[in-house]
């Protein structure tokens, strides 16, 4: 039987393949025997007969450069060539434009849909060969904040336990993931322990799957975070319910940290008292404070923390609850950002960053992020762009302005497995291998190194292998010939965390992956039990005031809501742009989940109208005409709405609002109006 790791979320199951058919893995110690419908199925699109398998070329291109198109397939508007055409065109084209614009007009993006191998060689080439420092990846729409917010806390950003600690925990914290949807193998642990009466806090916009369970159902109005997790910190200090010993030990500011936060009155938990709908939160956030200060808990956070812009102060103020209680470093207890795609912790790792090099190193010219890429490039800054798996025309917010820059750029390359929205724009495509046929080390949401083996065979290059194949056409032969030799090379470059991960390691312990860092052939499964990796071995915390905006000051100033604030989300069978998951048979077969859906409250119904179709209007765009619900678990003047299908133009809704640190979009709140469309 072959074993590989799931191509979907941060979650990073195990799975056993046996004649093409999944085989549920009981020793595996995420999976534990159980997978999601995507664990299950999201294999089926690896033979579709839509894969990209070649490389293809624009016409245009192949004029240029002197080549007749004669006797090439054609295919969407592309023609097939040879992976060596290909590469050669590449090269040549990258070094005309370096050659007269220099190497920062060059930038890539991407590597959280692959394993870490490509996207080390990724950033590799990017900063060492072409000689830029843009480098990007999807942890910029996502978990970047999760990122900064720890590294200003307790130095490290990343999970400081792994999944597991769920079942030692006293208390669990969910504050803005639906888990059940989004990470539902970690929900599963997160239920078990609720149902044997284990305390859940629940927090959120809307009522999720997981209020069933929770004894605290925490619905907050949008873009709230910090102002509540600003008030806990206070009840705790206040109430002088933190954990002394663990304070004055192991973190460096605590009174400076008390200043500021009893003299911030945005911090008293009263003010919710003022939020008509919200009153109630007053009462549950002292009650939460001392459930939390007693017991050993687990955070645990996703995308409604963090795509916001005060994500990364938000993030901080989670752990700034967590230090003060004594929940850090310890068994039972501790940090889990629920990351996204299957490996966005291991880009961030390898140093897929513009502002650090692998192993969280600075390096010596910090680079461009993703949004400020696309503003170099609609100033004729940026001339080439490469993206490797990454549909930057359709996750990315303000889509007016990131199409107006695929437009514009000069040269664009792309790796892909299907035809799909920045496809259309590039003028070189590579088919590549998916997941699901190669090897590679992949790191999940708990920091543990899965090396996945190729359980369906196929001639296609893995994406390390086309960005080696340029690089030695422009000069530069890494002479790398297997996916370890990237490892091998990576190990060197960051050995602090993955010095001691040889492939053999990770072979013999695939069931049992170990998280870094890796040293004498052990993981660590928690960090921060002794020292936390600041320059004095402390922690630190972190405060930021809130700033009244939105539905809160909305709500304060004239106690109602006009128009609507929407949120976005997943749904389970789907991922992100379904570019995967729509050519799986069985993902793809349920009715309910054919379009992105906008839900709304019973009580909007007058407001909104009997219709069945909306169009829902922003300052920046609108969506196509969608399908609407209305659902009893949305609060009034609130709409959530999914945004899988490119076809519905959710996307096109959001601005530049984003975090002030990172540029993370602020994907969680925008102010619509509801057109109806269709009665």
């Amino acid at each position: 039987m072959k074993r590989t790791v799931c191509t979907y979320c941060g979650v990073g199951c195990e799975l056993g393949f046996e004649s093409g058919e999944v085989v549920p893995l009981k020793e595996g110690v995420v999976s534990k025997g159980k997978l999601c419908i995507k664990g299950r199925f999201g294999h089926q699109f690896v033979n579709h007969p839509e894969r990209i398998r070649g490389a293809l070329v624009r016409g245009e291109l192949l004029e240029e450069f002197g080549m007749g198109s004669s006797g090439l397939k054609k295919r969407n508007g592309f023609f097939v060539v040879p992976y060596e055409t290909a590469y050669r065109i590449v090269a040549e084209k990258l070094k005309r434009i370096t050659g007269e614009f220099g190497g920062s007009s060059f930038a890539a993006v991407g590597g959280a849909r692959t394993n870490c191998e490509s996207a080390y060689l990724f950033q590799k080439f990017t900063r060492e060969v072409v000689g830029s420092p843009h480098v990007d990846n999807c942890a910029r729409i996502c978990h970047a904040p999760s990122l900064k917010g720890l590294r200003l806390t307790v130095g490290e950003g990343a999970a400081s336990v792994p999944f597991d600690e769920i079942y030692n925990a006293e208390f669990i914290f969910v504050l803005g993931s639906n888990t059940t949807e989004a990470h539902p193998i970690v929900s599963h642990r997160i239920v078990e322990q609720a149902r044997k009466g284990v305390p859940l806090a629940v927090l959120d916009v809307r009522e999720i799957g997981l209020y069933r369970f929770a004894k605290y159902r925490l619905t907050i109005p949008y873009e709230s975070n910090l102002l509540f997790l600003n008030a806990l910190a206070r009840a705790i200090v206040e109430g002088e319910l933190y954990n002394r010993e663990f304070v004055e030990k192991r973190v460096s500011n605590f009174e400076e940290f008390r200043e500021r936060i009893l003299s911030d009155e945005w911090a008293r938990p009263e003010v919710f008292r003022k939020i008509p709908g919200y009153e109630y939160l007053t009462d549950e956030i002292y009650r939460l404070a001392e459930e939390i200060s007693e017991k050993r808990t687990v955070f645990l956070w996703g995308l409604g923390i963090t795509e916001h812009i005060d994500g990364s102060e938000s993030v901080a103020a989670i752990a700034n609850v967590a230090l003060l209680t004594g929940n850090v470093g310890k068994k039972g207890c501790g940090l889990l950002p629920l990351r996204g795609q299957n490996n966005v912790q291991g880009a961030c790792d390898v140093g897929m960053l513009p502002y650090f090099l692998p192993d969280y190193k600075k390096p010596p010219v910090e680079g461009y992020k993703t949004p400020e890429v696309i503003e170099a490039i609609l100033r004729g800054e940026v001339r080439a762009l490469w993206v490797m798996g990454e549909d930057i025309a359709h996750v990315h917010p303000n889509q007016k302005k990131v199409r107006e820059a695929l437009e514009k750029v000069d040269f664009l390359i792309v790796n892909e497995l299907f035809p799909c929205e920045v496809t259309e724009f590039a003028d070189v495509v590579f088919g590549v291998k998916s997941c699901y046929e190669k090897t590679g080390v992949y790191i999940n949401a708990e920091r543990r190194l899965h090396l996945s083996e190729p359980v369906f065979e196929s001639d296609l290059p893995d994406d390390w292998e086309v960005v080696a194949e340029v690089s030695k056409r422009l000069g530069k032969d890494f002479c790398f010939k297997t996916s370890e030799d990237v490892w091998n090379d990576l190990r060197r470059a960051a050995p602090e965390r993955f010095g001691g991960a040889e492939y053999k390691l990770l072979k013999e312990n695939i069931l049992n992956a170990p998280q870094w860092p890796v040293k004498n052939g052990k993981g660590t499964p928690i960090l921060f039990k002794e020292r936390f990796p600041t320059e004095d071995g402390r922690a630190k915390l972190y405060y930021s005031q809130y700033e009244v905006r939105g539905m809160v000051g909305e709500l304060l100033k004239t106690g109602k809501i006009s128009d609507f604030y929407l949120t976005t989300g997943r749904i389970l069978p789907h991922y992100n742009n379904v570019n995967q998951t729509s050519r799986c048979e069985t993902l793809e077969k349920f009715r309910t989940f054919k379009e992105d859906t906008v839900y709304a409250s019973p009580e909007d119904r007058e407001k909104i109208g009997e219709c069945k179709r909306v169009i829902l209007v922003s300052r920046y765009g609108k969506t196509a005409p969608l399908p609407l619900e209305f659902n009893s678990h949305i609060k009034p003047g609130t709409l959530f709405v999914t945004f899988h299908r490119v076809k519905s133009g959710v996307n096109f809704l959001f601005g530049d609002e984003s975090d002030r640190f990172v540029k993370t979009a602020r994907f969680k709140s925008v102010k619509v109006k509801v057109i109806p469309v269709e009665g």
